[in-house]
């Protein structure tokens, strides 16, 4: 049996990064657990020039419309529910993947700080040893950015910036995006065909 994937979405630019991830994942029949943080319905207004509703059942609904995606298990968390079964170590996952994450989440992740539960997520996956991927989506990078993923890098935390490569070809924004999805899911060994891999011969 496939234990969960939890997906936290921050307040960083680029949600279309966490959009292509859930219709990905859905499609692959996962069972996936959906925190935002209190910044992301924000920049999800900025960015969609629409609302991203808070309450999880309408929050799920939501998700299925931005994806187009019936398939997979999906539930959404408050973030400011700290008493979800996320929230805790005993909540068995196959890991966790902050897509985009923003450099106010790894600040606090990398001062051990959990004020919601996004970053409470995230806390758990490191100190159960679990995978834990982030995606930043900032630059230029500050000296205090980089001694944060650093930070976070030597406890274990698997850092994919959201950088794409061209080797493949792309031709749309779509395949840029899933150029970095598919590397970060590279990191939790989750099978998927959203580019093509270096091959010279």
């Amino acid at each position: 049996m496939q234990r969960p994937i939890i997906v936290g979405i921050s307040g960083a630019s680029g949600l279309i990064y966490a959009v292509r991830t859930l219709k990905f994942l859905l499609f692959a029949d996962c069972e996936v657990d959906v925190v935002c943080s209190r910044a992301s319905y924000q920049v999800w207004r900025d960015e969609m020039h629409a609302p991203m509703p808070m309450e999880p059942t309408e929050q799920e609904r939501f998700w299925r419309e931005q994806t187009g995606e019936s398939t997979g298990k999906l539930r959404c968390h408050a973030f400011g529910n700290i008493g979800a079964s996320i929230a805790s170590g005993s909540y068995r996952t196959r890991g966790m993947l902050i897509i985009p994450c923003s450099m106010a989440t790894v600040g606090k992740l990398a001062a051990g700080l959990s004020s919601d539960l996004l970053e409470r997520a995230a806390d758990v996956q490191i100190k159960e040893g679990r995978t834990l991927v982030l995606v930043p989506r900032e630059t230029p990078l500050s000296l205090i950015h980089l001694r944060n993923l650093t930070t976070l890098a030597e406890c274990g935390v698997r850092i994919v910036p959201a950088i794409p490569a061209w080797y493949q070809q792309p031709r749309t924004i779509e395949d840029l995006v899933d150029f970095v999805i598919g590397r970060a899911l590279d990191q939790l060994d989750i099978e998927h065909d959203l580019f093509t891999r270096w091959n010279p011969l």
